[in-house]
């Protein structure tokens, strides 16, 4: 009887100097690792988001930039370490293409918790000096000869590579994809003349059209933007009629925590998400880009994270992206069986600890 009293004991004195442990978290700095370059959308998403969260806690937030193979380099490195919640995911699209083309095993709806903060919208622009001063020019060029163009996307099947491959499946434009370790620097490219169009989003084109360095040809929101220098950035979907059911064609901004860290720690992140995201300064650095804040968590987030995979997968199936999976190789369902299949038997919401 002594043994069991002392065993309760010990164990109620555990639970409570780990509840207390919880409750003092966090006890150093947090490390959100993007997985694209600086500069570019997600990392200026990120990084702002970052400082709210910070702003708010008083939390020392560290924003380290881990780039390379579609976000599976810095998938792998968050994978590998302690799920205390001192390392985070900075991704973009729930980190889809980390399991599609980069070979990662873990799946974003059972394996990590998203949180969506906004989305941005894809762009395609020239320099001045381009043969190309419209999308109508590209196509019509496009119709007379059969030369291949040059796009730069912020890497090999990556949200930029994506856009541009729907794009040119519907219109029959022949691009090489040439891969940039993110948006902005693929944006550089564009500029530099390393090749025909820059691929990118409108938040990392939308300062070098006001300056005139380069010129839009398209975006893939639903209607054109107008600049603050009045000059316009048009749909595409003035030039491509048919791709209007498909618009927009987003990036959703993510920040991903490993499922397995305690659920105290997920909903100290959550709250300090939560309050990031109302802030004004952080709204004040999208809407300066273009970029639109988009909020989604929980059950919802989980299951457009398996969407956006189904998506993907079967666009670079039929695609013939090299390298990609298939659904059926990622046990996935066809895009017509989603519905039906959601949710999966394995999935469990996020209510309790693993």
């Amino acid at each position: 009887m002594g043994r069991l009293i002392s065993f309760v004991a010990l164990f109620f004195v555990a639970a409570l100097l780990l509840s207390s442990a919880r409750a003092d978290w966090p006890e150093r700095p947090i490390n959100m690792v993007v997985m694209y370059a600086p500069g570019g959308g997600t990392d200026t998403v990120l990084r702002a988001l970052a400082t709210e969260m910070s702003r708010s806690t008083g939390w020392v937030i560290n924003v380290t930039n881990r780039t390379g193979a579609s976000g599976a380099l810095a998938t792998r490195y968050v994978l590998n370490k302690r799920p205390d919640g001192y390392t985070i995911l900075g991704a973009s699209n729930f980190n889809k293409y980390a399991r599609i083309v980069g070979g990662v095993d873990a799946r974003p709806w059972t394996d990590w918790y998203f949180m969506q903060a906004a989305y941005g919208i894809g762009s395609w622009s020239v320099r001045p000096d381009s043969p190309f001063q419209s999308f109508q020019d590209l196509m019509e060029t496009a119709r007379q000869e059969s030369n291949e163009l040059t796009i730069s996307t912020s890497g090999a099947g990556g949200q930029v590579h994506e856009m541009a491959a729907i794009i040119a499946q519907v219109t029959g434009l022949n691009l090489k994809y040439v891969p940039y370790a993110g948006g902005q620097v693929a944006t550089l490219a564009g500029l530099n003349g390393e090749v025909d169009i820059a691929g990118g989003g409108v938040h990392e084109h939308i300062r070098l059209i006001d300056s005139g360095d380069l010129v839009p040809l398209m975006q893939t929101g639903t209607t054109d933007i107008v600049t603050t220098t009045g000059k316009v950035i048009p749909t595409v979907s003035n030039f491509v009629p048919q791709i209007r059911d498909r618009l927009p064609l987003n990036g959703p901004y993510t920040i991903g925590i490993r499922r397995d860290t305690p659920i105290e720690v997920i909903r100290a992140i959550e709250e300090a998400f939560f309050t990031a995201v109302q802030s004004s300064a952080f709204e004040e650095v999208v809407r300066q880009r273009n970029i639109f804040v988009d909020v989604m968590v929980g059950e919802n987030a989980d299951r457009r994270a398996a969407e956006l995979e189904v998506i993907t997968a079967t666009i670079f199936e039929e695609l013939g992206i090299p390298g990609a999976r298939t659904t059926e190789e990622l046990g996935l369902p066809e895009t017509k069986d989603f519905d039906r299949w959601w949710p999966p038997s394995d999935y469990a919401p996020l209510t309790r600890n693993p």
